[in-house]
């Protein structure tokens, strides 16, 4: 792998950095604790409020864990240690990481 294409691996990553910043900003209100308003909203609607406040959690979680790959792969990328497996010490493949640059095993090691 070349300086270049580590490079361009960088840059991806840190615009999905900052686009998951932004889907972050966009989410937090659906997070917002549901408050009981009898008056305002009926059984039903609290129901399907609570259920929306559920799913922004999960979203929130899963943008959580897809930072921490992407940082992850970053200090990679600092420490010259990106493209090769975290197990087997191998190069992972070009199509690997095209796919998913936040990997950290080659396909041998993450299928066994």
């Amino acid at each position: 792998m070349t300086p270049n294409d580590v490079q361009q691996f960088k840059d991806r990553l840190l615009a999905e950095l900052a686009e998951l910043d932004l889907d972050d900003a966009r989410g937090a209100e659906g997070q917002k604790v549901v408050t009981l308003d009898q008056q305002a909203v009926g059984r039903l609607s609290r129901m399907d409020a609570l259920q929306n406040q559920a799913m922004a959690k999960a979203t929130q979680n899963r943008r959580t864990a897809q930072r921490q790959r992407i940082i992850a792969a970053l200090v990679r990328i600092d420490e010259d240690e990106f493209g090769y497996c975290e197990d087997c010490g191998e190069e992972i493949a070009m199509g690997r990481l095209e796919l998913d640059p936040t990997a950290p095993k080659c396909v041998s090691c993450a299928a066994g």
